[in-house]
């Protein structure tokens, strides 16, 4: 047996949603694949969950260009469909409500102890699949506002999410007023694009997304990180003079960054971010989460279109 389970995007609230704010995320077509009829070494996430147990082979290789990371949750994907594929093994439907909740908890469990805490967000998109509003342990099915199209970009530079948490950790213990100010800012701005979502309406999502996009700019400045990677605000200006949005996904540092708006960049954004060394990558937005795996049901990226469109 073989099971799929897809990365993510994190669109809004990275930061804030570890204090409780919603995050809006969304789960990618580029996920991981675990087969039961293999074993192999496991990730540290993985070994959380199973302790001594064998660990079963996962591909990842759709979330990955050559060895770099993508940024789009490898470490989640691979340990939802490490425990999906055991738990299909057992006779479990994995499209049964309680056993997602089941393996949501698991996962969310050894995730948070193996990277030292964390919201859980990057798990439950691998879980649920399709656009989710999130608060720590709650995720709740949404959808974005018709004819948004995302446009994913891969960055130049690689981050890791557990490094960018510490210099703003540390923010939080030198300058505890500082940090408080920009995470409310950032709540606030999670706040709205949630309602936003909520309500349908794509222009507030993507004026929010814009305000999101700065406001992790100041923070990172604050922590002394670069949560948004050095000529990111000229990005962020053609994109608005666009009538969309650009900002880093999640937590930021590099890895890759989402264009929000109602169609394509257009070719000063392209030029502009192809100048800084970022190229868009091939995704979709995956509507089933984990699930068995099929060929044919299944896009690894290869045979996924350019960019997210919601028609809803």
């Amino acid at each position: 047996m073989k099971v799929f389970a897809p990365g993510k995007l994190v669109l809004t609230g990275a930061y804030a949603v570890l204090t409780g704010a919603p995050a809006i995320v969304v789960a990618t077509s580029r996920g991981a694949v675990a087969d039961g009829a293999r074993t192999a070494a496991p990730t540290p996430e993985v070994r959380a969950a199973l302790g001594t147990a064998s660990a079963p082979h996962v591909d990842a290789s759709s979330l990955f260009v050559g060895d770099r990371k993508l940024g789009l949750g490898a470490s989640a994907a691979i340990l939802v469909a490490s425990l999906a594929v055991r738990e299909g093994a057992r006779g479990a439907d994995l499209a049964d409500p309680r056993v997602r909740r089941l393996i949501f908890e698991r996962a969310r469990e050894a995730h948070a102890a193996s990277q030292s805490g964390g919201s859980g967000v990057d798990v439950a998109a691998s879980v649920y699949g399709g656009v989710l509003e999130y608060v720590p342990g709650d995720p709740r099915i949404r959808a974005l506002p018709a004819q948004t199209v995302l446009a994913v970009f891969a960055c130049s530079t690689s981050a890791r999410t557990s490094e960018l948490r510490a210099f703003v950790d540390r923010l939080a213990e030198a300058a505890p007023s500082v940090h408080h100010a920009c995470i409310a800012d950032l709540t606030s701005i999670a706040e709205a694009a949630a309602k936003a979502v909520r309500a349908g309406e794509r222009e507030a999502f993507v004026a929010a997304v814009r305000l999101a996009a700065r406001a992790l700019a100041r923070l990172g400045a604050s922590a002394g990180v670069a949560i948004v990677p050095e000529g990111f605000e000229a990005l962020e200006a053609l994109a608005a003079a666009e009538g969309a949005a650009f900002c880093v996904s999640g937590a930021g540092g590099g890895d890759v960054a989402t264009y929000i708006g109602s169609k394509r960049p257009g070719p000063a954004f392209v030029e502009r971010a192809l100048a800084l060394g970022l190229f868009e990558i091939d995704v979709a937005l995956d509507e089933k989460g984990v699930r068995i795996f099929s060929q044919s049901a299944v896009s690894l990226g290869d045979a996924a279109i350019a960019g997210m469109v919601s028609t809803s």
